[in-house]
Parts: C-alpha cells; sequence; structure tokens
C-alpha cells in the first residue's frame, strides 16, 4: 500500500482557473472522498492525477513516485480509474474477454485464463460471461467488468469517478458493498469523487468538500452526522443532503 499526495494541482482553461491550487494526501489504503457541487472540480482533480489531462501545473505523488516521471505502461500498473458511465467506458464491439484480456497482454503478464477467471471471480460475475458483450450485461454488470478491468494490473492507487451515479438505487449499494470488499482484500488506496455523501459515508474514511476549485475543508466521515464541520460552506452541504435524506 502507498500514499497518494496531491501537491498544489493547478490548471486552467482558457482564462477560466478550474484547480487554484490543490493539495491533499491519501494515507496508505484509506478511501478519500472529494465531495461539492457540480463544477467544483473535483473530476477534474482526478482527470489531472491520471494525466488524461496533461496541461497543469503542480504534482500528484504514489508513494514518492511522481505520476509525470512515470511512463505510461508504469503509470498503469500504479494507478487506475473507474467512470461514470459504465456504458460509455466499454467498447461496444469488445467482449468482456477482450476487454481484460487487453491490458494483460499490453503488460506481457502470464497466466492469462487463470487472470481472467479470478478477475470476474472478483467483482461477483460468472466466468461464463467472459464471451458476452456490454449490450448483453445490465448497468450493474456493465460496472463490475469496468472495476474488474480497474483492477486486474492490480493498482496501489484506484480513482472512482462517481461509479454508482448511473445506476438504479438498488444496484448501487451492491457496487458499493463491492468496493468496501476489494479495498479489504486488495488493500488499494483508494480517492471517491461523488456529490452524494450517503455513498461517501459508506466508503470513506475521510472527505474534502470543494467549492469552485478548492477544498474548503477536510473532513473525518464522522462529520457527516456529529456536526463537527467548521466552514460555512461545508455545514451547509451536509445540512442539504441530510434534508434530502429525511425527505427521501
Amino acid at each position: 500500500m502507498k500514499p497518494l499526495r496531491i501537491e498544489k494541482m493547478s490548471i486552467r482553461f482558457g482564462a477560466v482557473t478550474i484547480l487554484p491550487e490543490v493539495s491533499f494526501e491519501v494515507a496508505p489504503g484509506e478511501c478519500f472522498g472529494l465531495v461539492g457541487e457540480s463544477g467544483s472540480g473535483k473530476s477534474t482533480v482526478l482527470r489531472c492525477a491520471s494525466m488524461l489531462l496533461g496541461t497543469w501545473s503542480g504534482d500528484a505523488k504514489v508513494g514518492d513516485r511522481s505520476v509525470r516521471e512515470m511512463d505510461l505502461m508504469e503509470r498503469c500498473r500504479t494507478l487506475q480509474m473507474v467512470f461514470q458511465d459504465p456504458y460509455g467506458s466499454l467498447h461496444p464491439r469488445h467482449s468482456v474477454r477482450t476487454t481484460l484480456s487487453e491490458p494483460l497482454k499490453i503488460h506481457r503478464l502470464g497466466d492469462t485464463e487463470e487472470r481472467l477467471a479470478q478477475a470476474m471471480r472478483d467483482v461477483g460475475l460468472p466466468v461464463e460471461f467472459l464471451d458476452r458483450y456490454p449490450h448483453q450485461l445490465s448497468g450493474g454488470q456493465r460496472q463490475r467488468v469496468a472495476i474488474a478491468r480497474a483492477l486486474i494490473l492490480e493498482p496501489e492507487v484506484l480513482l472512482l469517478d462517481e461509479p454508482t451515479s448511473a445506476l438504479d438505487v438498488s444496484v448501487q449499494a451492491e457496487i458499493l458493498n463491492l468496493l468496501v470488499r476489494l479495498r479489504e482484500e486488495k488493500g488499494f488506496t483508494c480517492v471517491m469523487v461523488s456529490h452524494d455523501l450517503a455513498v461517501i459515508d459508506h466508503m470513506c474514511d475521510r472527505f474534502a468538500v470543494m467549492k469552485a476549485g478548492d477544498i474548503v475543508e477536510v473532513l473525518p466521515r464522522e462529520a457527516i452526522l456529529d456536526g463537527s464541520a467548521r466552514h460555512p460552506y461545508a455545514q451547509e452541504l451536509i445540512a442539504a443532503s441530510l434534508a434530502y435524506e429525511g425527505a427521501a
């Protein structure tokens, strides 16, 4: 297990500053949440850390190794991402077998069939589903495949960009419980983006509240219920979430 450090991460798109200077640290094996309203910069942090966006300043380090110093192969072995829309992140003409075996081929890892079977077992899917295509799977099953693909290279860090928001409520709990179990079993460090504090409460040890690209406060999970948040926006966000859940 290795820590993840985000140091003075900043990015601009034209004249608009999306992230002024974001810094935080995630302990080894910890799940750290990023919450805030739409457009607050949560997903941008993940896209910068994974180098999907390359025009940012600052640094992101896994252990003592900067992602900027890693070549593509090393970065993919170290850090993986699960996206919000499982159908959009899976190639519609690739079977599950092709999707999962491709990273193994690229990284020249052996025991392909055993690794594929274990990956399916890890995410609770039948091994027979290896020969299915995305359109033959439910939304929850597609997201399980996306999680299997992210973990098949055994990364140190897993980035989760609202992995349950596109799923039915009944399926969301299954995916969250799966992620909790996998983190306990495999010990990866995790950053989860969500606008849903119930998800953060279920998954995360600590979370940062973001507003307009800034982190206004970092809180323990217990702050969702114990009222210990001090920043006015963090208090407002938590109160609104609790009121919504109470109304629901």
